[in-house]
């Protein structure tokens, strides 16, 4: 439905009313008074009323060649991206001449997710149809509601703008990164069909995968001296790893996944990583499991295979948010050494401070081993690197730099400590930890590590 609301003067009308004055203020000064003023102010009354006439006939007349705008079909949106709102814009045939016709567009996007640009200007000829993209970068997950569309027409004189509104109300969810998830899935795939083939680490693995010829270097250890004798000529044996494996990921909503970096929760970076390695794991054949948890396992969704049980993960955990409660990780621990009874690869996804807060962190992780294979993953606010490397120039530079060099040494002593009980530990920048997590698995599959 789309609704006029009002016109507006253009630059061109402001500068007739302003040169008209001007003009009728000269006229004032050469006749005589008293009979000037009175003649100027009458003309300059006139020559107002005559051009703001004219400017609501050139708003009202132009209401027949109205340009329709519409909005895209807004999906899911992806937290901490650039996401694209395609506005088409349409101009009708006019019965009389082509003519340009120069509009403004404001969407009504919500407040705390101003479009870039906010403004869409353009011009375009009657007949014809066109798309204007502006972006919109979520800070954090969630519903949002767009308003109408705010639509300005400068009319054939360019006297006035024409504005109206058009009532396209629409609310839209904001899901982790899905677009992330969106190109990691073509490289997964690209990876396995071999068009980004990775070096294969000889004699890794423990299933069969296919016989080829020995070179030079091979491990001999390798030959499959049956098939050998058969075809005269030496094969090995390629073997990569096992399918079918499980993996459970743990990932901590608790008091320090609320902090804010770069704009966006701590959580919501821990979210998108473990949507990430779960999309990797069920790619790669394993089962996957994930639970959240703060003082309790929140959220459990047991090991399955296959894309469909990727959608679940997706549906179920997409709408947790943090809270500001202390984890309990031998809870969660417990919780897992009584539904997984195989051995599996679980993944804790969190945050520490120090050695001592990290005690029953590595309490938790040390019932793990060795029937399972513990790794912690940790993420790290890039400004403490920031501040942690940068030259001090003043006391208070200087004073931070320290505080962020002794959370850096407390950190490195935490994963010392977890290292030497036999856990995996990744540490890096919460806006890397997603492909720095990725890697780090398919390389523990490539090594057979689990």
């Amino acid at each position: 439905m789309n609704q006029i609301l009002s016109f507006i003067p253009s630059a061109k009308t402001l500068w007739l009313l302003v040169s008209g004055g001007f003009v009728n203020t000269m006229i004032a000064i050469f006749i005589p008074a008293p009979q000037g003023i009175p003649i100027a102010i009458l003309l300059t009354f006139a020559w107002y009323f005559i051009v703001l006439i004219l400017a609501t006939i050139d708003a009202v007349g132009s209401k027949s060649d109205r340009v329709q705008v519409n909005r895209s079909e807004l999906g899911k949106l992806s937290i901490g991206r650039d996401n694209p709102v395609t506005i088409t814009i349409e101009a009708g045939q006019d019965s009389g001449k082509s003519q340009q016709i120069i509009y403004q567009i404001r969407d009504g996007a919500p407040p705390d997710l101003p479009g870039t640009p906010e403004l869409i200007t353009g011009q375009l000829e009657t007949g014809n149809t066109q798309t204007s993209t502006y972006t919109v970068h979520p800070y954090r997950r969630g519903e949002y509601e767009w308003q109408g569309i705010q639509v300005r027409q400068l009319g054939k004189w360019g006297l006035a703008w024409q504005q109206w509104r058009v009532d396209t109300t629409q609310t839209v969810a904001v899901y982790p990164d899905l677009i992330g998830l969106k190109a990691l899935s073509i490289r997964l795939a690209l990876q396995s069909s071999g068009a980004m083939r990775q070096s294969r680490k000889r004699g890794m693995g423990t299933e069969f995968s296919e016989l080829r010829e020995y070179n030079t270097g091979d491990d001999p250890r390798s030959i499959d001296w049956k098939a050998t004798a058969r075809r005269n000529r030496p094969l090995i044996r390629v073997l990569e790893p096992e399918q079918e494996q499980t993996v459970i990921i743990l990932l901590d909503r608790g008091r320090l996944m609320t902090a804010n970096i770069q704009g966006s929760k701590r959580f919501d970076f821990g979210l998108n990583a473990t949507l990430c390695l779960a999309l990797t794991a069920i790619q790669r054949g394993d089962r996957v499991g994930v639970g959240v948890f703060d003082r309790y396992l929140t959220t459990w969704i047991p090991p399955q295979q296959g894309q469909n049980h990727f959608s679940r993960i997706l549906d179920r955990v997409s709408r947790i948010q943090p809270e500001l409660l202390e984890p309990d990780y031998l809870s969660a621990v417990t919780n897992i050494l009584k539904q997984q009874s195989r051995r599996a690869l679980v993944v804790i996804i969190t945050d520490i401070i120090d050695d001592i807060a990290s005690n029953e962190l590595l309490t938790a992780l040390g019932r793990l081993t060795p029937r399972y294979l513990p790794f912690c993953v940790t993420l790290r606010d890039p400004q403490v690197d920031l501040r942690a490397h940068e030259l001090a120039t003043n006391i208070p530079g200087a004073y931070t730099q320290a505080v962020a060099i002794d959370l850096l040494r407390q950190r490195e002593l935490a994963f010392a400590n977890l290292k030497r009980k036999g856990v995996l530990v990744l540490d890096a920048p919460a806006t890397q930890i997603s492909d720095k997590l990725v890697d780090r698995y398919l390389q523990i599959k490539s090594r057979n590590q689990l």
